[in-house]
């Protein structure tokens, strides 16, 4: 209880303070003392000791509380084990609930709120960025030719290729049935557009077979490209570059089109 420095009480506050900051291992108190009055063993346990013991020491007695500390420590040990396993696996939980299973890009949950972050840093850095929307070709065709299994490898393959073809920063997600969202920071409409443009030649020369879409009789894509200044909404954004990919399929698919009011 007394001790040079700092007290018994004082180091049972310090460590236990500590352990709820830092998460360690729980540490067992136990109070040996001559003061052994009712008013000091209640201020031994409000300091946040486990036990207390009065002088003169019976080692008997002793023996016994330190191995139900052991006990105590032997518990709180597996709870912390058990509590850091179900962290990992809430942790986990919450990456899949933003992950589209096929894929393993990001899903619409993650995409709404990743615009939301990028919406704040391009006003507050004075920056613009852009979307690329883009949508596999014929595929309903592609699933009733080859089946959904072969529908889902060439989702994967092309989900994979427009990844690959990203910088470090851009994210390209999953958006619907067929459809894959590029979010390109920092990019206006026309750096957005030749990115869109890399992104469809390399899906072309992955040289699926895909009989149904002629002339090509490969998988292909169609992306419509939109961008917004600082300001602009990203629900908006999505629009444009919805009203964009239509614009492509209607002038033969294949092709990039890009928003006229950036």
């Amino acid at each position: 209880w007394m001790m040079p420095e700092v007290d018994g009480l004082e180091l049972c506050r310090k460590v236990r303070a500590e352990e709820r900051v830092d998460g360690r291992g729980y540490t067992y108190f136990i109070f040996l003392t001559a003061l052994g009055d009712r008013e000091h063993l209640l201020q031994g346990l409000a300091a946040g000791a486990d036990d207390y013991l009065s002088k003169p020491l019976d080692r008997d007695e002793l023996e016994m509380r330190l191995t139900s500390a052991l006990r105590v420590t032997e518990l709180h040990r597996r709870l912390a084990l058990q509590n850091e396993e179900l962290e990992k696996l809430n942790r986990m939980l919450f990456e899949q609930s933003r992950e589209d299973p096929l894929t393993t890009l990001g899903n619409r949950l993650r995409l709404r709120e990743d615009l939301e972050v990028l919406r704040g840093r391009a006003k507050r850095y004075n920056h613009s960025y852009a979307v690329v929307l883009c949508d596999v070709d014929h595929f309903k065709a592609y699933n009733d030719r080859y089946g959904h299994l072969a529908g889902d490898d060439a989702l994967q393959r092309v989900a994979e290729t427009i990844s690959a073809c990203l910088r470090g920063g851009d994210t390209a997600y999953r958006y619907g049935g067929e459809e894959f969202l590029v979010v390109l920071p920092e990019q206006d409409a026309r750096a957005a557009a030749a990115i869109a443009e890399r992104l469809r030649r390399a899906v072309q020369d992955l040289e699926i077979p895909h009989e149904a879409n002629a002339p090509q009789d490969v998988v292909t894509v169609s992306a419509g490209v939109a961008a917004l200044s600082t300001t602009g909404d990203p629900d908006e954004l999505l629009k444009r570059a919805d009203a964009a990919l239509y614009a492509a399929k209607k002038a033969g698919r294949n092709r990039v089109s890009a928003d006229g009011n950036d």
